[in-house]
């Protein structure tokens, strides 16, 4: 039975009218005019960075094993070869984001000048990981290279996003795309609390079954880097790193006094202890960071 015309014309109005009402799609974004990127899912776009806030890789000090492990990593997979998903494990404020970043530069300068397509990174917050398969829509078939950032990983109970990450690890029925890889930092080396694999084990009908369930997700990364908290000598090595970086003048004796006595205050040595303090040295002395 067809419409009457009066009714189609109506339609056509309010199609008309929607349409007015619906926002202008978002500009696409050019990749190729910035090296980072920030993935916001609620509008799924890539919003360029123009400075990423970073260390240089020379003053990681503590973790060099790891350092050069996530290096030629990284090495391989922008020079166009197969990689690994990396998920940076361990102990707080000991540098596994800073280590991603720092190494993203250090890559980024060395590569050549006529490559067809530049390292970028892209980070993604925890909370936006059932957006990752849209995401990789955009990516797919560019011809730059992308590490997937996402810093502070973690689940908790009744969090079902990690099955999402899961299947973007695994690649699902079309595969990961060639030119991604993901790197995540963690304080948790399995990404769920211990509470939560402890009570799967005490709850469930198959125990180890349920395990594994919730622990298989840290297995789809090909690289577990561990990080570890830092000893004295490590602690004062990073900080004699930054006083020689930022040219600030002190005595030793004094350097180490103060920085010894700064970590007793925060209750703990670490790279992240190691900065706040080289901030209060240099601002007290008016040296400035840059």
């Amino acid at each position: 039975m067809t419409q009457p015309a009066s009714l189609d014309l109506l339609l056509t109005r309010i199609a008309d009218a929607l349409d007015r009402l619906a926002p202008p799609p978002a500009p696409p974004v050019d990749l190729a005019g910035a090296d980072a990127f920030s993935w916001h899912a609620e509008s799924d776009r890539l919003v360029p960075v123009p400075a990423v806030s970073r260390v240089e890789l020379k003053l990681l000090r503590g973790v060099e094993r790891v350092r050069d492990i996530l290096l030629e990593n990284t090495e391989q997979f922008a020079a166009g070869f197969p990689a690994n998903n990396a998920l940076l494990w361990g102990s707080r404020g000991m540098g596994k984001s800073s280590l991603v970043k720092a190494i993203h530069a250090e890559v980024l300068t060395s590569m050549p000048a006529g490559a067809p397509g530049k390292l970028k990174l892209v980070e993604i917050h925890r909370e936006d990981i059932p957006s990752l398969p849209r995401l990789l829509d955009q990516l797919r078939g560019e011809p730059h290279r992308f590490i997937l950032f996402c810093d502070d990983l973690s689940f908790d109970h009744d969090d079902a996003a990690y099955k999402s990450l899961k299947a973007v690890l695994d690649g699902g029925i079309e595969g990961r795309p060639a030119n991604v890889v993901l790197y995540a930092t963690s304080n948790r080396r399995h990404l769920m609390p211990r509470d939560m694999i402890d009570n799967e084990r005490s709850s469930a009908v198959n125990p180890g079954e349920a395990v594994e369930e919730k622990i298989s997700l840290s297995d789809r990364f090909g690289l577990w880097l561990g990080f570890h908290a830092c000893d004295q000598q490590t602690y004062l090595a990073i900080i004699r790193g930054y006083v020689e970086r930022y040219g600030i003048e002190i005595d030793d004796p004094s350097l180490v006094a103060e920085a010894n006595e700064w970590a007793v205050t925060r209750g703990g040595r670490s790279g992240r202890v190691a900065w706040q303090y080289i901030q209060d040295l240099a601002g007290r002395r008016r040296y400035k960071l840059e």
